[in-house]
């Protein structure tokens, strides 16, 4: 059995989503439904950014593969997609995701702490399972798609930087901000991505045995799940 029926996402409102144009067009949209200040919003922003950076480098020609790339982003971004609609119907999303929609609304949680959790919910499992539907779709193994995830990869890294100075306190916070410190500087996302990486090679590989792929899946969906309740603990 060469499956993994489980992975599939859910039919539904992400699942019309076919070209990085629509992603976009639908983070845009939820921007402008939710209120200042909720954690999911300053995460969308985060993704809304990191896309429209990448739609740019794709019509560049940054990309020596652009369809993959492409392919890749979204079947990638529909696991995101996937999530908030599953929570918006009061379904429950994957375990990664339970943190962030749990705490949007602490007003103890400071704006980095939401772009890390929801950046580490999406590399931390939403990733490797895009890597696996990417290559089915192309006819294509992981090794094939290295070249481009660390293009990518590469791209979200510089954002990922963008990011911290712009959301980290100034200094005249740096008492309140002593534990958030603490919380970003414990997380790395070159590290997620690597883990990533290694998580979508052990899944293609798994492939033939469903049961035992799901297994797995989930040990990295709890993990991901746990990794961001901590970097969600209330600051202030």
């Amino acid at each position: 059995m060469d499956r993994i029926e489980q992975f599939a996402i859910p039919a539904g409102a992400a699942g019309t989503v076919s070209d990085v144009g629509a992603v976009i067009e639908r983070m845009r949209a939820f921007r402008s439904d939710w209120p200042p200040g909720d954690g999911l919003g300053v995460f969308n922003q985060v993704y809304l950014t990191v896309t429209e950076t990448l739609r740019r480098n794709l019509r560049d020609g940054t990309f020596g593969d652009a369809e993959a790339v492409s392919a890749l982003d979204v079947r990638f971004a529909r696991r995101y997609l996937t999530a908030v609609d599953t929570a918006a119907a009061g379904g429950s999303p994957p375990a990664c995701w339970r943190p962030l929609f749990q705490f949007r609304r602490h007003p103890g949680v400071r704006p980095l702490q939401f772009a890390l959790a929801g950046i580490n919910a999406h590399i931390g499992h939403d990733l490797a399972l895009a890597v696996v539907d990417t290559c089915r779709t192309l006819g294509c193994a992981p090794a094939d798609l290295e070249e481009e995830f660390d293009r990518v990869g590469d791209l979200l890294v510089m954002l990922e930087e963008r990011i911290r100075d712009d959301l980290m306190p100034g200094p005249d916070l740096l008492e309140i901000a002593d534990p958030l410190t603490h919380l970003a500087g414990a997380w790395s996302l070159e590290r997620a991505r690597e883990a990533s990486w290694t998580a979508a090679g052990v899944l293609w590989r798994l492939r033939g045995l469903p049961l035992l792929a799901e297994e797995f899946r989930v040990r990295m969906d709890a993990g991901a799940g746990l990794v961001g309740r901590f970097l969600l603990t209330p600051c202030r």
